[in-house]
């Protein structure tokens, strides 16, 4: 256990280490501390050139997608580019049996073609500004929410005063630190180009979090805005975006030991999580929430096999409940084969001696670990309902969100009868209404709810709840048959003349019924010890951390990802993650065609694909007669960097940061360096598949090329 605790130490050495600056994400404006250790790695630029307020930047490049991913801008006239399952939502949307862009790819060849996407925005990062001082002026402890609160709201309203932009101001370090986000909002985000599954979902389930990866995961979009460049809603009249930089494409040949930046927004790590939370995680938490969309898939998977309208329907549904489930199947693993839970108490065990070596230590720190544990004890069953809800409520049977999108008329129907808005606002619920039932299977539905509702009150462990089978079995008939969720028809002609009788009705119907009983029940018992389970770990995390940084000064820790603007440097480079296997840097299309061949249906190609590799017809995309496909980094990054870039040394782009490996899954909780690798389409493999394989080279045209 020494030799963990040791390895431990050794893998937590903050960025102002030079022996492994590879592990966490520095925040952008604070980069010039970090310059010298990555020009020793390789990288030729300044920090000037990765961050600045006064010029244009690589940061301006750089755009959240969707809320939830990550892309980037590749030419003077707006285009983005992103991956395919980022962009899966509205390639779905736009995918119908007449026009299966799933199946087939899609390609504007004009501006004209390119499609409108409602809803959806790209966000640039203005400046990145440290507050802490400002928001914590006049406080009484880094705690005193409402001076806080005041503070933030303040320092946002004066940050946009007289501008475009938008601002949030975000905590770091739980607390001990807060930064002000400027950023600009793009509204009208058009949809250029995908390739088909069989290249942008090559691998599907089977390769989800593997490597060896061989998935061109990636698509294309183009930011179009008002005739003064600024963001405007859609309209005909906009015109492409010019940006205030754009990344060159690099064609140069790769090699093992290149620098290696993600830039991007990861979305959420929890390095300082406590030993038992972890070993809660590890052992419950994670387990029964696999197993609730082990249930889902099995239905989703089946019936997608059988039916090409089912399998357009559920395609992005199916992606999104997967890519979760199997990335924590990996996590789980992988901490135990880290002994993460053991690594924790060590850490935890020295934590303690050191606070106890120093009075004012001890007063401040000296209890704050077991206070942790102990919260865990009492407390954790509030965050295990809570994950259990959300997989019911929230990911569980679809007709829930049909049911949610009636709470606003139900609220406000006197309001909207009395300013006579009623009418246009009932259009628009069945407007919602028709656009759900496009994308949905009440048979399939009918069965995820039967399993998943035995499922949700089984794990609940509640005692006065006595469920079975049968009852189950009842209510799902009830539902499915009768309720206005459940079928178009009965939701249209529901919706045909309602009034307020409408409402009494609809409290009678099965399905609102049962959704709005165990939602309430939610909201009102689970969500609120939740919420005070989470403040008071939030609290304890406060000091935790900062008793971490006062009392490790050798280990120089970096905050966790909170959905901002980070980057992350490292090499590319292979990985022997476990004992007897060695995983090479990279892969090329003969991995895709041996793949093919051993007739795993996530490994279907078109034929295009098969010419084109017997031909060996790779244009200028080659190195040494081989395409590459795919590459590995060792970059820290989390979900969020999908879609972000990965830049080289100069500046230029290399690929696109898609996923992690399997072994890579548990650095939302501890990062290891020797088996830690995030997986990277290589950009050359993106051009040929617009140029050679797609006949899309006008896009390519419109990028910069680097030889």
């Amino acid at each position: 256990m020494k030799q963990q605790f040791l390895l431990y130490l050794f893998l937590i050495q903050g960025f102002l280490s030079t022996c492994l600056a590879d592990e966490g994400m520095l925040i952008p404006s604070l980069i010039a501390a970090f310059e010298s250790d990555m020009k020793a790695k390789g990288m030729k630029l300044s920090a000037d050139e990765i961050y600045s307020v006064n010029h244009s930047s690589l940061k301006d490049a750089i755009l959240q997608f969707g809320g939830g991913c990550t892309a980037e801008l590749v030419s003077s006239k707006g285009l983005l580019l992103t991956n395919h399952h980022c962009g899966y939502s509205q390639i779905q949307s736009h995918s119908s049996l007449e026009h299966d862009y799933l199946k087939n790819g899609y390609w504007a060849k004009t501006p004209q073609e390119e499609l409108i996407n409602p809803g959806l925005t790209a966000s640039r990062i203005v400046r990145i500004e440290d507050v802490t001082a400002v928001i914590l002026n006049g406080a009484s402890s880094k705690s005193d929410k409402a001076t806080i609160e005041a503070n933030i709201k303040k320092m946002i309203a004066t940050a946009v005063a007289g501008t475009h932009y938008l601002a949030e101001v975000k905590a770091f370090d739980y607390g001990n630190a807060y930064y002000l986000m400027v950023k600009e909002d793009f509204l009208d985000v058009r949809f250029v180009g995908t390739p088909p599954n069989s290249i942008g979902k090559f691998g599907g389930d089977t390769d989800n979090w593997v490597w060896p990866r061989h998935t061109g995961d990636f698509s294309v979009f183009r930011i179009y805005v008002g005739s003064d460049n600024k963001p405007a809603p859609y309209s005909a009249n906009n015109v492409p975006y010019s940006p205030l930089h754009f990344l060159p494409i690099s064609m140069k040949d790769r090699h093992v030991g290149d620098f290696t930046m993600v830039y991007g927004f990861p979305g959420t790590t929890e390095q300082h999580v406590v030993s038992s939370y972890l070993k809660f995680i590890i052992e419950k938490e994670r387990p029964a929430r696999i197993h609730m969309r082990d249930l889902s898939l099995g239905v989703i998977d089946k019936g997608m096999r059988g039916s090409d309208l089912i399998r357009i329907q559920y395609a992005a549904k199916q992606a999104s409940i997967a890519n979760a489930w199997k990335k924590w199947i990996g996590q789980i693993e992988g901490l135990k084969n880290l002994d993460g839970v053991e690594v924790k108490i060590q850490h935890e065990t020295e934590y303690i001696k050191r606070a106890q070596s120093n009075s004012e230590w001890l007063l401040k720190y000296g209890s704050v670990v077991q206070q942790m544990n102990e919260l865990v004890k009492n407390e954790s069953s509030f965050e295990f309902k809570y994950a259990m809800g959300v997989e019911y409520l929230s990911v569980g049977p679809e007709y829930f969100k049909l049911a949610r999108s009636m709470n606003d008329l139900l609220t406000n129907y006197n309001k909207y009868l009395a300013d006579g808005s009623l009418p246009s606002v009932i259009e628009k619920v069945k407007a919602s209404g028709q656009g759900f039932f496009k994308n949905y299977n009440a048979e399939i539905d009918r069965e995820i709810f039967s399993l998943l509702t035995l499922e949700y009150f089984l794990k609940l462990e509640e005692k006065e709840i006595s469920i079975t089978s049968p009852i189950v079995n009842k209510l799902t008939s009830s539902i499915y048959d009768h309720s206005v969720f459940t079928n178009e028809k009965r939701f249209l002609d529901f919706l045909a003349n309602f009034n307020a009788k409408s409402i009494k009705k609809l409290n009678q119907d099965p399905g609102f019924s049962h959704y709005s009983k165990y939602l309430n029940s939610f909201r009102n018992e689970v969500v609120p010890g939740y919420t005070s389970f989470s403040s008071k770990m939030t609290s304890l995390l406060q000091v935790y951390v900062e008793g971490n940084k006062l009392m490790f000064p050798e280990l120089k820790s970096w905050p966790d990802a909170n959905s901002t603007l980070r980057i992350s440097y490292g090499k590319l480079e292979g990985s022997a993650p476990t004992d007897g296997m060695m995983y090479t840097e990279h892969t090329t299309l003969d991995g895709i065609i041996a793949k093919y061949n051993t007739g795993n249906p996530d490994f279907e190609l078109l034929p295009r694909m098969i010419d084109l590799h017997q031909q060996k017809n790779y244009g200028p995309y080659a190195q040494e007669g081989e395409l590459w496909v795919c590459f590995t980094g060792s970059n820290h990054t989390t979900g969020g960097n999908s879609g972000s870039p990965v830049i080289d040394a100069n500046g230029n782009l290399m690929g696109l940061n898609f996923d992690r490996s399997w072994e890579s899954t548990m650095s939302d909780y501890m990062f290891d360096p020797a088996r830690c690798r995030n997986i990277v389409v290589d950009i050359r493999y993106v051009m040929w598949v617009m140029d050679i394989y797609s006949g899309a080279k006008h896009l390519v045209d419109e990028m910069s090329i680097v030889r």
